[in-house]
């Protein structure tokens, strides 16, 4: 009987299991495994793949920033950046919703703090948000945050203020890269860094928050300030703890300097939630006199959320009593009162705003149809 010719040999029988599983999806996955070197790097290899196989066992999730790391109570619940005085009245047009592209007009009168007149114009996509401002006093302030990649995003803002009687002008430039990780979270943020004095000058700073348990979260804040004119440079440095229950939130930060400020918020029923915020300073005194100085603020707060309103109420140590309602009186139309007392300068202040958005019918049809565009804010 003639010889089997090569083509006629029998092909070999693999055991299972005595190769890695291949991935065709994947370039490259055919190649050989890296092989051992039996010195330290496979040592070093084997520690990195087991400390990243148990943190994969966790379940860890994005604990958020350090910046953030008060959000439920201090922009949820609080009052802040929200209060005003005064009448105030706006009018926004929205062009498009993807992308998204609105301009806003405003109005005011009465206030101290706002301008008579001011302009806003927004857009924004998935990657890509671009907003200006600009007031009646030729004050400008812009921003532009561009996604880089689904974890990388970069961040710049700029306010420029001119000369008045009030006062000499300004100008302000901050740049800021965040990193998302799958449980941990990055960020570097420079304000006026310049070179032009001989040397790097401005404000750095860097922020880590990493997520340990699923509910607990650790961090710490470093700020290094090197102003101008021959001066020494100044560097600050916290630490920061979030913990995560089922229906409320604690959050922690400690500055090296003497400083405490805690946070509470608890979600007590689907419409309501309430928080308290506690900041202590430890501030070093004059010894003539008599020692440090210590002081303290404690605020408690509550919002409420109704059909087709909200309304937020707080009250601080100090005596300052605020309330903000907002009311939607038509899908357009939303109007929306502040009051505020202060018993220990005996001072008050009202504000009543109104809103109306002026889109045409057929974007108002959109919006229940196409979902708009998450900007990395």
């Amino acid at each position: 009987m003639a010889a089997a010719t090569p083509l006629e040999q029998p092909v070999p029988v693999v055991p299972a299991g005595a190769l890695p599983p291949i991935d065709v999806t994947k370039p490259g996955s055919i190649s050989q495994p890296t092989p051992r070197t039996g010195g330290i790097f496979d040592s070093v290899l084997d520690t990195y793949r087991s400390f990243q196989d148990r943190r994969a066992a966790l379940g860890l999730s994005n604990p958020g920033t350090v910046d953030n790391i008060a959000a439920e109570v201090q922009r949820n619940v609080f009052l802040t950046n929200q209060t005003f005085s005064g009448l105030r009245a706006e009018l926004n047009k929205s062009f498009s919703i993807a992308p998204l592209f609105q301009i806003s007009h405003a109005f005011s009168a009465g206030s101290q703090m706002l301008s008579p007149y001011t302009f806003l114009g927004l857009y924004g996509t998935n990657n890509t948000l671009c907003q200006a401002q600009l007031d009646s006093d030729l004050s400008l302030s812009g921003r532009f945050n561009q996604r880089i990649t689904d974890r990388l995003s970069f961040k710049s803002q700029i306010q420029i203020q001119p000369s008045s009687m009030a006062g000499p002008g300004a100008a302000q430039v901050s740049l800021e890269q965040d990193y998302t990780g799958a449980d941990f979270s990055a960020s570097i943020k420079s304000i006026n860094p310049s070179i032009l004095e001989g040397g790097l000058t401005g404000m750095f700073i860097g922020s880590y928050l990493q997520a340990v348990t699923p509910r607990l979260a650790l961090g710490l804040e470093g700020v290094l300030q090197k102003p101008g004119g021959g001066m020494g440079p100044e560097a600050a440095l916290s630490y920061a703890g979030k913990y995560k229950g089922d229906d409320w939130i604690a959050s922690l930060q400690l500055l090296t300097q003497g400083g405490l400020q805690g946070s509470y918020w608890r979600r007590l029923t689907d419409k309501v939630e309430t928080g308290v915020d506690v900041n202590l300073q430890f501030a070093g005194g004059n010894p003539m006199m008599g020692g440090p100085k210590r002081e303290g603020v404690a605020t408690l707060g509550a919002k409420y959320e109704f059909s087709r309103s909200i309304f937020r109420a707080q009250v601080d140590s100090q005596g300052k009593i605020g309330c903000l309602l907002e009311k939607v009186v038509a899908p357009p139309v939303r109007m929306t009162f502040a009051g505020e007392m202060d018993h220990a300068k005996n001072a008050a202040k009202l504000g009543l705003a109104v809103s109306i958005e002026a889109s045409g019918e057929e974007l108002m049809e959109q919006q229940d149809k196409v979902l708009p565009p998450t900007p990395p804010f």
